[in-house]
């Protein structure tokens, strides 16, 4: 199994998710900047991925900073923390990721620069450790609620390039599998930006799991077709009562496992959950360049100066869910109480 990303003594290892599957590629990050902007261009994406990344970003910049006291490493913590936190709106793993690091720069901020540098950089190591536990917890209790029979439909890449290893909803599949589940995946291709098309079925390759790849227009007709006994998707972030937030057409994926009476299901750690929001209605969606659908690996398909929308987002309303897996267990309607029950834990 690769390696998403790693702490080491050169900097932050990541594997560059921008040319895959063509290309097996690893970036070594050796400045904090330069971890907040492999986040921003994607190098690394998911949510929990994302988490990951910027406590060893906040960790390499303290452990590189030039500060000679104190003071002046506080300075440069808060920068750190605030162009972290601009990278990417969406996902919230993001923010509890730097709140996790500050909380800890805090409790520790008057001992010897070398020993809070130690202190992050040991913190960053297990938030690692822990996304890869968490995740196959999720895993274990997610396959419970895989069918026996029917294949596993999901979109964008939930699975370990979205996380620090094992994966979300890619997770409840392969737990399903050790499980003894004979399993066959739909990864929806996930437009503009291929990650279904690009990640999931390499992922899935790299296991040898069954898996067919079908463009995003196509998810109505399999559906109907009634091969498909169960959607799975991740999270970047859930309000307090069930909604989601995911990559751009889940929503509508949803509708469709509704209409054709096709349970759906989000994978997430409890990191992912926000109950400081009541609805999805205040989840901030992060726009991008207009060029992620005007051009497809560089060659432009539309005309040029077309008006473009490109949000990378949609919000699920918890309707359509019909539960959440985390770590600590599965969430079921309604979610403002199940959620809160699990979050405390």
């Amino acid at each position: 199994m690769f390696e998403t990303i790693a702490w080491t003594n050169d900097g932050v290892r990541m594997i560059d998710q921008r040319v895959l599957p063509g290309i097996e590629s690893y970036i070594v990050c050796k400045a904090w900047q330069e971890v907040a902007e492999a986040i921003r261009n994607m190098t690394i994406r998911g949510a929990p991925a994302i988490g990951v990344a910027a406590a060893m970003g906040i960790a390499l910049g303290v452990e590189r900073s030039a500060a000679k006291d104190n003071d002046a490493l506080e300075a440069e913590f808060n920068v750190i923390c605030k162009e972290m936190a601009a990278t990417r709106p969406t996902a919230v793993n993001l923010f509890w990721a730097i709140a996790r690091m500050r909380a800890l720069y805090e409790h520790i901020n008057d001992r010897r620069l070398t020993e809070i540098r130690a202190a992050l950089v040991a913190e960053a190591e297990r938030v690692l450790e822990e996304d890869i536990a968490i995740c196959k917890a999720i895993g274990k209790n997610g396959a419970s609620v895989v069918p026996e029979t029917g294949s596993v439909m999901t979109h964008c890449n939930a699975g370990a390039l979205a996380t620090g290893g094992y994966g979300t909803a890619l997770g409840v599949i392969r737990a399903a599998i050790e499980g003894g589940r004979a399993m066959h995946v739909y990864s929806c291709e996930t437009r503009p930006f291929l990650q279904g098309a690009r990640l999931t079925v390499w992922e899935l390759q790299q296991d040898g799991i069954p898996v067919t790849l079908i463009t995003d227009n196509m998810a109505g007709h399999v559906l109907k077709s009634g091969k498909v006994g169960m959607i799975v998707v991740g999270a970047d972030r859930i309000a307090a009562n069930g909604d989601v937030a995911n990559k751009i057409g889940t929503y509508s994926l949803a509708v469709l496992a509704k209409e054709n009476g096709i349970p759906f299901y989000v994978a997430a750690p409890i990191s992912t959950l926000d109950l400081t929001l009541a609805s999805g209605d205040e989840i901030p969606i992060e726009q991008r360049s207009a060029s992620e659908v005007t051009h497809v690996f560089g060659v432009q398909v539309a005309p040029a100066g077309i008006m473009v929308e490109n949000p990378a987002f949609d919000v699920t309303p918890n309707r359509y869910v019909a539960g959440i897996i985390t770590e600590h267990g599965v969430a079921r309607p309604p979610y403002t109480e199940s959620l809160k029950k699990l979050a405390s834990q």
